[in-house]
């Protein structure tokens, strides 16, 4: 905690369901909210495989007209907002549903900033730039990663300058918040793997964060306890729902730190991966997590020694730094055991994408910029950040 003057925010939605069954009372909830004709904002995916449907017969069944755009993209762009909010203002919607993991809920979150507010999604980049609330938000939430259908963070793609803006704005947390595990059985091994690593992620950058409090470090511990305990299983057998639970609460807790206790620069140079190569996020993160752990352990050795002990490993009658060490090692091997490539070049090879060396200068550049960065417990300079980049690569 600080050592001078300084006030803590916690923010959430104001109900959250989790819970076999919890989708059934979608239609009840979004009508609560006051909204009478969501717009269902989901990708291809979603609809490929059902789920999209699921949500709509039950909109269907309750009497409630709806529209839905299904165009977000896996790393939503600033093309994907404007294209929603057209969707919304012509089919007459009032409200908002956003259906998936996080690309989902920050198109939303985007596409509502933009209807409420006005302009352009880039004038919201930064720290609380809205001025009017959102129209009624339900998120509805597939993956057990992001924990996007609880935050105030919304994460969209500049395609002109290929760069991920981070919009924090507490105006940006959903009204309300379901995240039923049965939505979540049917994701594949990869997806479950890559969204559970990058709740870890928010789970170890909030416990170590700057503006950590014992409310987001109760809910940090919690969320990496559970995910050392579920993750593997949730990954080998996606049907096992008591996995399943485990994940979507440790997600949920991960979010509560993170959205509160914010993050660090492993999302930081995490989203310049994004924006730059359309990389998938939860992979990102699991490969860059060990090394900005390692540069961060002298500024929060103790802590790092906490997280291994969440982690299940035995640290008794070591030294601090070797005990610290412990926690990388663990990371590292939960990330090889659920099948997260080891760096960035053989997560591009894996998607079919191409990497440059050359481009680290300009990434290096854009994180400093990042707001996730501000909240990082070492200051790193742009050849601490160059040099991640590099042994990621």
């Amino acid at each position: 905690m600080a050592v001078q003057e300084m006030v803590y925010g916690f923010f959430i939605p104001s109900v959250t369901l989790i819970g076999i069954g919890a989708s059934k009372y979608i239609p009840e909830k979004i009508k609560a909210l006051g909204g009478k004709k969501p717009l269902v904002v989901t990708d291809k995916g979603i609809t490929a495989c059902g789920l999209t449907k699921q949500i709509t017969d039950l909109l269907d069944a309750a009497g409630m007209e709806y529209a839905v755009y299904d165009e977000t993209v896996p790393n939503p762009t600033d093309h994907n907002v404007h294209q929603g909010v057209e969707v919304f203002k012509s089919k007459g919607c009032d409200s908002l549903i956003s259906l998936g993991g996080g690309s989902s809920h920050d198109c939303g979150k985007g596409i509502g900033l933009v209807v409420s507010n006005g302009g352009k999604i880039h004038d919201y980049e930064g720290i609380d730039k809205s001025s009017k609330p959102l129209p009624p938000y339900l998120a509805v939430n597939t993956t057990a990663g992001t924990a996007s259908e609880m935050t105030r963070f919304c994460i969209i793609t500049d395609t002109s300058r290929k760069v991920k803006m981070a919009i924090v704005d507490w105006r940006v947390t959903p009204g309300m918040a379901i995240d039923d595990p049965m939505l979540m059985v049917g994701m594949p091994p990869a997806l479950t793997a890559a969204t559970g690593m990058d709740a870890l992620t928010h789970a170890v950058e909030a416990y170590v964060s700057t503006i950590a409090t014992p409310m987001t470090d109760a809910c940090a511990q919690k969320a990496i306890e559970l995910i050392a305990k579920y993750l593997r299983k949730a990954v080998a057998n996606g049907k096992d729902l008591e996995a399943r639970e485990g994940m979507c609460f440790a997600q949920y807790l991960a979010g509560m730190a993170f959205n509160n206790a914010s993050l660090g620069h492993v999302h930081a140079m995490a989203h310049q991966l994004g924006g730059f190569y359309d990389l998938p996020h939860g992979e990102c993160n699991a490969i860059l997590l060990p090394h900005v752990s390692r540069a961060n352990m002298n500024a929060k050795l103790e802590r790092f020694v906490d997280i291994a002990r969440f982690m299940g490993e035995v640290v008794d009658g070591l030294s601090l730094r070797a005990a610290a060490e412990k926690a990388i090692a663990a990371i590292q091997q939960l990330s090889t055991d659920v099948g997260i490539p080891p760096t960035i070049t053989e997560l591009a090879k894996r998607y079919g994408k191409q990497v440059d060396r050359k481009d680290i200068a300009i990434m290096t550049a854009n994180a400093q910029k990042d707001a996730c960065g501000l909240t990082n417990p070492r200051c790193l300079k742009d050849a601490d950040v160059a040099a991640i980049y590099e042994a990621a690569f």
